[in-house]
């Protein structure tokens, strides 16, 4: 029996434009819409010299209303007739901006740090993806109580070296944390039964084929506000202090990565391919500095890369023909560094913590499992044979890892290794390390699959694409979409050029099955 159609649409955020005033006490923080017909209001105490105070009253003003409002609060503000000294405007603009990044505190009060420049870079059906161009950061105590530490601008200086303004990304309406399959697919938690759709049981719906059609043909709608990916939310630590007590629409969520779109032509089509890279806040850092993985499992310059085609032709999530394909990097899960206090070409590779049980590993392949599903397939583009002993070391151990671990998974959803030693490669005579690639990663792509938003092309009752398999349970319907699941997971030592060259080999593969 077809599943029904359902249509997921996540919450657009209502504040999308932030006009941000002062006065000695507050600021003011006037939020609405693109069309400014709606509006919310945020208070920021600044009589607090360490604390954050913040008040968000939880009303939707209309564009009268906020009119009103600013003008009360700025003759309220102004001096009394007699008093000498402040401005004669009681309430004076600071700076107009277009979303909260968040807050932090040093060592003296708090700082508050807003997008004042965006850049449109790419649109998901009707949804934009902007990147920050640049930030504001202002201080909120005023003169008055503010009270100075010595250090303070050493680590205003400290902070202000973060580039925000380099590979940084935010949605308002699209969550950007997640994978399109996952904002496109219906949360399981939403519908527990046949009489969510329409109050007609399974047994009434059984006895007429007439009422089944009828729920079928059509489609259900739903208004979604997903839970963002915090393993991809970068600017979580300066969301601490708000999350939980302001409404959702100011609420800012920032990627750190890449994404990028070009119009291409296919066949006289207009295609969009988008790329989306996350990158990691666990265990995060500078590659020489970060190796290997955390206790938690959370592995050093872990990136999730996902690439789009649609047409670019209709907007619409609903209508329009949506494929994306997710695969991986990040470092070995194990506990191992080099010592980069010599300037020598290859440092040493050491293994500082035994791990005899692979308890690292297994927490990173759970995380895999539950997040992708199975198959997780490793393509190891680590050195296996040396003269001198140096990658092979970190080889063995990634490998003896995978070994142990799948003693204790079915054989279904275990984890397949595959070991390509590009550099060996490319020395043998005849050397097409490409080639060789290509056909690893089809055989990859098939397994794990492509995600498409619409009922995939069907000849015959089988799935059009060569090779590409249904997942597993997942049958052919007419309703259903084509589902990846599983990742193929992409690693050198340092996870970048041989990385590099292994997942653009994925991508243009998938991209083939895609188009």
């Amino acid at each position: 029996m077809c599943t029904p159609t359902v249509i997921t649409h996540p919450i657009i955020s209502s504040i999308q434009k932030i006009a941000i005033y002062e006065t000695k006490a507050r600021f003011y923080l006037m939020g609405t819409n693109n069309t400014q017909t709606r509006f919310r209001t945020l208070k920021i105490d600044r009589t607090e010299p360490r604390e954050l105070s913040i008040i968000d009253d939880d009303y939707e003003y209309t564009k009268d209303q906020i009119k009103d409002l600013v003008k009360m609060i700025d003759v309220g503000n102004r001096p009394k007739s007699g008093q000498r000294g402040g401005s004669i405007m009681g309430m004076s603009p600071v700076v107009s901006a277009f979303g909260i990044v968040g807050f932090v505190r040093f060592l003296e009060g708090y700082y508050i740090i807003v997008v004042t420049k965006r850049r449109r870079v790419a649109m998901v059906g009707h949804h934009t993806i902007y990147k920050i161009v640049d930030t504001n950061m202002i201080y909120i105590p005023n003169d008055g109580v503010r009270q100075p530490h010595p250090d303070e601008q050493k680590y205003y200086r400290m902070f202000q070296s973060i580039d925000l303004s380099s590979n940084f990304y935010f949605s308002y309406s699209y969550d950007i944390t997640h994978t399109l399959q996952n904002n496109l697919t219906l949360p399981r938690c939403l519908i527990t039964n046949i009489k969510d759709y329409g109050g007609v049981s399974s047994q009434e719906t059984s006895n007429s084929s007439r009422t089944e059609n009828r729920f079928w043909e059509e489609p259900l709608e739903f208004g979604v506000r997903n839970m963002p990916n915090q393993k991809f939310v970068w600017n979580s630590y300066l969301l601490s202090q708000i999350e939980g007590r302001l409404h959702p629409d100011w609420i800012l969520y920032v990627v750190h990565g890449f994404v990028g779109q070009s119009n291409i032509s296919v066949f006289g089509r207009p295609i969009y391919v988008t790329l989306i890279a996350r990158r990691s806040n666990k265990y995060a850092g500078t590659r020489f500095l970060k190796r290997g993985a955390n206790f938690d499992g959370d592995v050093a310059n872990e990136v999730e890369t996902e690439q789009m085609v649609h047409d670019s032709g209709v907007s619409s999530l609903v209508k329009s023909r949506f494929s994306s394909f997710v695969q991986m990097r990040g470092s070995v899960p194990a506990h191992w560094c080099q010592d980069v206090s010599k300037m020598v070409p290859k440092p040493a590779i050491s293994f500082n913590i035994s791990d005899p049980y692979c308890e690292t590993a297994g927490k990173h392949f759970s995380d895999l499992l539950g997040r992708y599903g199975s198959p997780i397939i490793v393509l190891n583009l680590v050195k296996k044979r040396e003269k001198k002993r140096h990658e092979s070391a970190l080889s063995e151990e990634f490998k003896a890892s995978v070994d142990y671990l799948n003693q204790f998974l079915p054989p279904e959803h275990q984890i397949s290794y595959l070991s390509f030693d590009m550099a060996r490669k490319n020395k043998m005579k005849e050397a097409n390390v490409m080639a060789h690639l290509a056909r690893k990663a089809y055989k990859a792509v098939c397994k794990v699959g492509i995600f498409q938003s619409p009922p995939p092309l069907k000849r015959g009752g089988q799935w059009e694409t060569p090779g590409l398999l249904a997942p597993s349970g997942h049958h052919s319907t007419a309703c259903a979409p084509l589902l990846q699941t599983g990742i193929v997971r992409v690693n050198c030592v340092d996870c970048l050029d041989r990385t590099n060259t292994a997942q653009f080999a994925l991508g243009k593969c998938a991209l083939g099955l895609q188009v």
